[in-house]
């Protein structure tokens, strides 16, 4: 399965997770966020940037991960009411801690908080099969202005 991430230009060669804290993990977990397409990927990014940041020097991430390993799926139905808010982060990181910690699974599906409809893949970097995850190619990435300026309007 291919997945995406948009990262700058300089952490772009590797497949590198901090550990700092996210939606779906708190901080120490070591984990890559990756959107099932590269649109996901830059509404991704966009959140988290407040719509300002983009230039030329960001990539996009292809990444392979295996398909065929089994993996579990968070359904908007196992969530609380309210899980997109920040200040629900920790229900989520619950969820993303417990898969992390147990260890089994490379890999969890998980709703976007931007477009619920859509999923991102949250990856174990210290599962005993990360190894098999594979950066395929860096490709550049060229977002598009528009976008900032829309977002300029409404601050």
């Amino acid at each position: 399965m291919l997945v995406y991430r948009i990262v700058h230009k300089k952490y772009a060669d590797t497949l590198f997770a901090s550990g700092l804290a996210g939606r779906w993990n708190s901080e120490g977990k070591k984990v890559l966020y990756t959107s099932e397409s590269i649109s996901l990927a830059y509404l991704e990014n966009m959140a988290h940037r407040r719509g300002f940041g983009f230039n030329t020097d960001f990539r996009v991430m292809v990444i392979e991960i295996p398909s065929k390993l089994p993996f579990p799926e968070v359904k908007l139905s196992d969530l609380p009411k309210n899980w997109r808010s920040f200040r629900n982060y920790n229900d989520c990181q619950k969820i993303g801690d417990d898969w992390f910690d147990e260890s089994e699974f490379l890999y969890m599906k998980v709703p976007s908080a931007v477009v619920m409809e859509n999923c991102n893949i949250v990856i174990n970097t210290l599962h005993t099969h990360y190894k098999k995850v594979k950066l395929l190619d860096v490709l550049d990435f060229y977002p598009d202005s528009r976008l900032e300026e829309i977002i300029k309007r409404f601050k």
